[in-house]
């Protein structure tokens, strides 16, 4: 049989071979009718055509939308999507050439399907943003409200952006940065940072990415190695959701951080700052939200994920009037069950990793990722964990959990994520509470200090690790350290809850006067101390520290324990304090060198026999009346000097022993009852006796050089 796709010889007998036309190259499948991976864009460079793919399970017909910055309201293109020809099980999706696109510049995208009134769903008059818009666009016209009721959002909702999808950015000068012995955390808020005009930044950069690239030499002095960015993730911007944990998308960063007003132009400015971070050698964890999203509850906005496939994004619930299962506290929680809402994290932890070279992630609510279609508390291995365990390039990375919702507390062993570390809760409110001068946490603090083996045991069953406990006293939830010693009570009047919202558990005290009205100099000197006391345990705990932007320089919120909404001179840091407060900027910068400069205080595994605690005297008193203890931190095992630390949390002096060792073999670094320079010396000062008086509420570290090697031998 002759094959009827043979090449005819060039020289071959015209008049004995007639030439056939060569047939023209079909298209391939994907070329006519789309691919349903990746999700979301795609430019395809070699066809100079995008690729859309949108995932829709209940949905009875999809329709693309494209946009031209000419004509917002009305689509330059609607093209819509034929079950038959563009849908792969779930998932819809087409290939449009740029020929066909023209001046098309956005696009989302309308969906129908069966309504469920309660859900208040599918509704095709409203435009879809796409879950997976890298880019996101708010029209002139944006218009929240009508989200939120029947009838047509047209050229009010906001769009997904093409043009990025074309862009490229050169990395090359940088590489990834994985702090470990070293890592001291920083919390802070993109636009609270540099916003206040007193920042130093200029006005068009103030409160944006570019702006908090200018701060980084403060942070290089400051002894930062790891900045933790509250969410970045693109929301609403007419929610009042300063705090930035309602996301609107998981894919796109915030365009109003961003200094340029050009869409196109956001993701440069991020990738600019990230990679000015990593050449301080400073890496980039953030804060992410994928427990819920900015749609709310039924009452909320179909902005995306409810017009999409509302059954098929979030948990219900078997409450006709509160149809979406709420424990998130913000009205919807993602359903994990699914696993299209998985791969969904998954796709946007991998893009902001590899897109956005992200060091690291720190999860909000993250026991919500246990939680099973139903609610149920999944206490195995919930799916999600292991897929991102398994994930090649999601594995090494920091990850970081907030161990519990608002129904759930998962702290330490109860985490499903095995190797994640945790913010540890137990360690901030027992070291407030201690320093406080509550009765019977001795016990207590000294398993803070040691690294929280309670919560995290290195048993050979389980085998934590001590790092895995994210040690810090204040964070962006709660009140700032100089309201921790300024106010008894929340002050949360101005966000316009009646003073309900925020937490009553703030174990604070005000060391004798409410607020910062007339305070009188011996207040004054007592809270400053105090702030040096958290400082001292914080960065002398074994666990990797963390604490929130302005607590070096005594930065305050006026008692507001829940500023969420507060955009403002309450959520913005004022720089004024740090010159009014430079002492505290010092002990902080001191401190914070001090615990890099000794490996022994942070390491890997638990201190085991390297510690040797005290207490005024030879041992600890353990009674619910005891305020003080001592320890000795041994440092050979790291080639490190012994650190002997005396605490003293009561109300009158006391007088420590010091149980090793010779005078004059040690060194006084700290005292926090001292002012400054003299709270903080880095040569230390010989100590004359082995009887100190350590004044009330104080603590003091002292340093015992490490031996040098005296081997004998030629």
């Amino acid at each position: 049989m002759k094959n009827s796709n043979l090449d005819v010889p060039t020289n071959a007998d015209s008049s004995a071979n007639t030439a056939r036309p060569v047939p023209a190259r079909r298209p391939a499948w994907e070329q006519a009718e789309g691919n349903p991976l990746p999700l979301g864009v795609k430019w395809i460079e070699e066809e100079q055509a995008f690729n859309f793919a949108v995932h829709s399970e209940h949905a009875e017909s999809v329709t693309l939308l494209l946009y031209s910055p000419a004509d917002l309201v009305n689509p330059l293109l609607a093209f819509r999507l034929d079950f038959l020809h563009n849908k792969s099980g779930r998932i819809w999706h087409c290939r449009i050439p740029a020929t066909q696109i023209g001046g098309a510049r956005y696009y989302a995208y309308s969906v129908s399907g069966e309504t469920i009134p309660q859900l208040h769903s599918f509704d095709p008059q409203k435009v879809l943003l796409d879950p997976y818009a890298k880019c996101i666009f708010f029209p002139p016209g944006f218009d929240r409200s009508l989200a939120m009721r029947e009838g047509s959002n047209a050229g009010s909702a906001p769009l997904g952006g093409l043009d990025h999808h074309r862009s490229t950015f050169d990395w090359s000068g940088t590489r990834p940065q994985h702090h470990d012995s070293d890592a001291i955390i920083y919390e802070l808020h993109v636009k609270g940072f540099t916003k206040n005009p007193n920042s130093g930044i200029d006005a068009s950069r103030a409160g944006t990415y570019a702006g908090l690239v200018e701060k980084i030499p403060y942070l290089k002095e400051l002894g930062v190695t790891v900045v933790e960015l509250m969410p970045v993730f693109q929301r609403d911007p007419q929610e009042g959701d300063y705090w930035g944990y309602m996301p609107l998308n998981f894919f796109a960063p915030h365009a109003q951080y961003a200094s340029t007003h050009r869409a196109d132009e956001q993701h440069l400015e991020f990738k600019n700052m990230v990679k000015a971070f990593h050449q301080a050698d400073i890496g980039v964890v953030l804060d992410v939200v994928y427990n819920h999203t900015c749609e709310g509850d039924n009452k909320g906005p179909i902005y995306s994920y409810k017009g999409l496939d509302s059954v098929g994004y979030y948990m219900v619930s078997s409450d006709p009037a509160n149809p979406y299962a709420n424990y998130s506290g913000t009205g919807n929680t993602l359903n994990f069950g699914q696993a299209h809402v998985r791969k969904m994290v998954i796709d946007s932890l991998r893009y902001w990793k590899r897109g956005m070279h992200i060091d690291g992630f720190r999860f909000d609510l993250a026991s919500v990722f246990s939680r099973n279609a139903d609610g149920s508390l999944n206490w195995g291995e919930a799916p999600i964990f292991s897929e991102i365990a398994a994930d090649p390039e999601l594995g090494p990375v920091r990850l970081i959990a907030e161990p519990w919702d608002t129904a759930a507390y998962q702290l330490g062993r109860g985490f499903p994520g095995l190797t994640w570390l945790q913010w540890n809760g137990r360690f901030r409110d027992d070291i407030r509470r201690f320093v406080k001068g509550d009765a019977g946490m001795v016990p207590e603090v000294m398993l803070r200090i040691y690294g929280s083996d309670d919560l995290f045991p290195d048993n050979r069953a389980e085998a934590y690790h001590a790092y895995q406990s994210v040690n810090y006293v204040t964070s962006h939830d709660g009140f700032t350290l100089y309201d921790l010693v300024s106010y008894d009570r929340k002050h949360n009047w101005q966000n316009g809850n009646n003073n309900q919202d925020g937490t009553d558990a703030n174990y604070s005290w005000n060391c004798g006067q409410e607020g910062d009205e007339s305070v009188s100099p011996a207040v004054r000197a007592l809270r400053r101390k105090q702030v040096k006391n958290f400082c001292c345990l914080l960065f002398l705990s074994n666990g990797t520290p963390m604490f929130r932007a302005g607590d070096e320089f005594l930065n305050t919120q006026f008692g507001n324990n829940n500023p969420y909404n507060q955009d403002n001179e309450i959520g913005w840091l004022d720089w004024n304090q740090l010159r009014s407060n430079e002492d505290i900027f010092r002990f902080f910068k001191c401190m914070i060198a001090f615990r890099k400069n000794h490996p022994s205080l942070s390491r890997s595994r638990f201190w085991r026999e390297d510690i040797s605690w005290y207490g005024v005297g030879p041992t600890v008193d353990l009674s619910p009346d005891s305020h003080s203890l001592a320890f000795c931190l041994h440092g050979a095992s790291q080639s490190d000097d012994d650190i002997y630390a005396m605490i003293n949390a009561y109300w009158e002096e006391l007088e420590f022993h010091v149980q090793e060792g010779t005078a004059q073999e040690w060194k006084k670094i700290v005292d926090t009852a001292l002012p400054s320079p003299d709270d903080f010396s880095d040569d230390g000062i010989p100590l004359e006796r082995s009887k100190y008086l350590l004044a009330p509420r104080s603590i003091v570290v002292l340093c015992r050089p490490k031996k040098s090697d005296t081997r004998e031998g030629p």
